[in-house]
């Protein structure tokens, strides 16, 4: 769809109903996702892990010791929101800090067994979460919601930068 047929689409929608409302929608999905998340998270005795840890362990699981603006980039967050991250993170035993080798100025992050030791069970609770959480949706509808979730947010992206 060409970005003149994307807007006639916005236009005739009705954003006085919540439910018609994509902002609404996404914010309201993510809201509910991460309340069941916590909660299988809690159920599952799995110390010290946020929802909004997942991004930073899940790549620090393909690649540690990755350094603060790599992972920032790889997490898509701003350097001031990784900081606070990264402090929350180290205070819940998940990984800590050190010093780059060949540049002491810059820091490089690192699971701690406890940021090792939860990788399955983190795993689990994912796939527990969310395989109920996309019951009734197949796998070509999945696929095109990732791809939709995904523009949205290079979009936004690109949009913020403007």
């Amino acid at each position: 769809m060409d970005k003149d047929k994307t807007s006639e689409c916005f236009n005739v929608l009705n954003f006085s109903d919540p439910a018609d409302c994509p902002y609404y929608m996404i914010s309201r999905a993510t809201l509910s996702v991460t309340s069941v998340l916590k909660k299988e998270f809690n159920d599952a005795d799995i110390e010290g892990v946020k929802p909004a840890y997942l991004g930073v362990l899940m790549s620090l699981w393909q690649e540690d010791g990755l350094k603060v603006v790599e992972l920032g980039h790889k997490v898509r967050l701003e350097p001031s929101s990784m900081t606070g991250l990264i402090d929350r993170m180290e205070r819940d035993n998940l990984l800590c800090r050190a010093p780059d080798m060949d540049d002491r100025r810059i820091h490089r992050i690192f699971l701690t067994d406890h940021g090792r030791s939860i990788k399955k069970p983190v795993l689990n609770a994912l796939n527990n979460t969310f395989s109920g959480l996309f019951d009734g949706i197949n796998e070509k509808e999945f696929v095109q919601t990732m791809t939709f979730l995904k523009k949205i947010l290079t979009n936004a992206e690109n949009r913020r930068k403007e």
